[in-house]
């Protein structure tokens, strides 16, 4: 049989990544310069209608121009906003759904919970979920719902050690699309056991070999590996054309005069690999035009991220000197005439949806208040001058307290700076804003015993970890903030002796830890995973037990029972474990 010569095609290529649930706009503050003073007004950015509206645009065009199109999502849709937290994975299938979508990667966030709601969302979707080195060959054959499978589900193939790929064609051509995440997901992430991530660069080579042998030369990869291994990627693979990429946030682009971004190019070449990002939480679209020879290479190359703004500007004209008629009107058209912003409105059929089906609920939990403070509580990962997290502590202690309650005699908390999202506004705090902003990763919390000798050991590889003393650290987002215990960390002191006076709080008495008594402690089921410097808590006595209490859960019921707790008379290192 002859094969059938490939030829040069064009093709337009939009892609999100990261949107975390971020279905309704969100108001972002902008930096601008006029007349060497800084204004910092507010614009409605991004969302899902937006997205839609401009999607629907970038589709036509390329019909127009007769270029082939697809749009893709490089993972991380879960978490993030009360619409996770409300509606789970359904919200996220529904939303997702109108969009268009030809495939979305897998991201680690939508592993946070194990596999099943994976599986549930992978049921409802009606575009290709790809993961490209998830092996699930020897899944439970037992689990209710299995993503194995799932037709929509294109994982790993043992067999040939590569990754499942689908086909879109453009006049015929062939384009072929896979996916690859992390391939240490279980570091970061909640995969279930029988379900292991891959190594990535030796399923994308296997992967690359078996397209060609297919006779296509053109390829895809929906990467959530993040932005560094993506720029790394063609160094170690080649046959890529282009890399659509996720996980790191990365808002590609020149966005300076906004006071945003990081200033890379859109569209980096790394060898014969373009690498594209799209920033996050569904502010911004990225789209590019791509012209394909007939050997696949990528011969032109134009695109760029476009932030997706409303109508409207608002400015606090009291913290601006010097305001005057005129200066909104500049201002406005400064922003709406940028190279990298466009001016969008929303689609009306995803304004009805979230409408109908989710708004409603969502604002009951904003309008439902649990406390009030009259300061800022403000939220660091690592100490600073000003001194440690206002919230973070007070978390650990709303572990114990929902523990507590429930008939646990917990001995203390120790909970990791990164689930803390934000920091706390002067004046009322609902419900919203605790499992929407503050706590909106939903990660349940659990209990387990260890000795004491553990506990330091617990809090010298967190504080190692997040401070890079001595190890090749994960990020600052490990520093652990404990209840009911303090100390003290001397980071020049050798490895495994740097926590000093280590004490444990018993009823109103601080005592000194024994090392060979057990204690019961709580914390995330993330971090009793012995994740990112926390492996020391792997000594604990049995596997602990996870509750079906959230981290958000744990805190609006502490400061519904406890408001007082955020008065401005408390003594604001009560509770700090820091």
């Amino acid at each position: 049989m002859t094969m059938k010569k490939s030829r040069a095609i064009q093709v337009k290529v939009a892609h999100i990544n990261d949107t975390h649930s971020y279905f309704e706009p969100t108001s972002l503050q902008l930096t601008i310069k006029k007349d060497e003073t800084e204004v910092r007004p507010f614009v409605s950015a991004g969302g899902f209608a937006r997205i839609k509206t401009r999607v629907e645009k970038l589709r036509m065009q390329a019909a127009n121009q007769q270029q082939g199109f697809l749009f893709l999502h490089a993972g991380d849709c879960f978490q993030g906003t009360l619409y996770y937290s409300l509606f789970k994975g359904e919200a996220n299938s529904t939303m997702l759904n109108q969009l268009g979508l030809d495939a979305m990667a897998i991201g680690n966030h939508e592993l946070d919970m194990g596999n099943l709601p994976v599986a549930e969302f992978a049921q409802r979707i009606d575009f290709p979920l790809l993961a490209g080195n998830w092996d699930l060959s020897r899944e439970n054959a037992s689990k209710p719902i299995r993503l194995a499978c799932n037709p929509h589900v294109y994982s790993y193939k043992a067999h040939s050690r590569s990754a499942q790929w689908i086909v879109k064609h453009v006049e015929d051509e062939a384009i072929a699309i896979f996916a690859l995440a992390l391939d240490k997901m279980s570091d970061i992430s909640n995969p279930d056991s029988d379900t292991p991530f891959v190594n990535a660069i030796e399923t994308a080579k296997n992967t690359v070999n078996e397209i060609h042998k297919a006779g296509i030369n053109k390829i895809i990869l929906l990467s959530h590996m993040g932005y560094e291994v993506d720029l790394d990627f063609a160094h170690h693979v080649n046959g890529v054309s282009l890399i659509v990429g996720g996980h790191s946030h990365m808002l590609q682009g020149d966005f300076s005069a906004l006071g945003l971004g990081n200033n890379d190019p859109y569209g980096v070449k790394v060898n014969q690999t373009y690498v594209v990002q799209a920033g996050y939480h569904a502010l911004a679209l990225g789209h590019c035009d791509i012209s394909f020879d007939e050997l696949g290479r990528v011969v032109e190359f134009t695109g760029r991220n476009e932030l997706l703004v409303g109508r409207r500007m608002f400015v606090d004209t009291s913290r601006t000197q010097s305001w005057k008629t005129d200066d909104y009107q500049v201002i406005k058209n400064q922003i709406d005439h940028h190279p990298n912003v466009r001016v969008c409105r929303k689609d009306p059929v995803i304004k009805q949806i979230l409408s109908q089906r989710y708004q409603a609920k969502v604002q009951e939990l904003q309008n439902t208040y649990i406390a009030t403070t009259k300061r800022k509580l403000r939220h660091v990962r690592i100490p600073d001058e000003q001194g440690c997290s206002d919230i973070a502590p007070l978390v650990a202690q709303s572990f114990i307290h929902t523990m507590q309650s429930q008939g646990h005699c917990v001995d203390f908390a120790i909970h990791n700076a990164g689930g803390v999202r934000n920091s706390i506004d002067i004046g009322p705090i609902s419900v919203a804003d605790i499992a929407g902003k503050v706590l909106p990763f939903l990660v349940p919390i659990g209990t387990y015993r260890l000795k004491g000798k553990h506990i330091a050991a617990i809090l010298e590889g967190a504080i190692n970890n997040a401070t890079n003393n001595g190890v090749e650290g994960t990020g600052s987002g490990s520093y652990p903030y404990t209840a009911n215990l303090r100390f003290s960390y001397d980071a020049k002191a050798p490895m495994g002796s740097r926590i000093t006076q280590l004490q444990i709080l018993s009823g109103n008495i601080w005592g000194e830890i024994d090392p060979d008594k057990e204690y019961f402690g709580t914390s995330s089921a993330y971090t009793m995973k012995g994740k990112e410097g926390y492996e020391a808590i792997l000594n604990m006595s049995g596997e602990g037990d996870v509750s079906h209490y959230s981290m958000a859960d744990c805190f609006i019921q502490y400061l519904s029972d406890k408001p007082q707790i955020l008065d401005v008379n408390s003594n604001p290192n009560e509770h700090k474990g820091c």
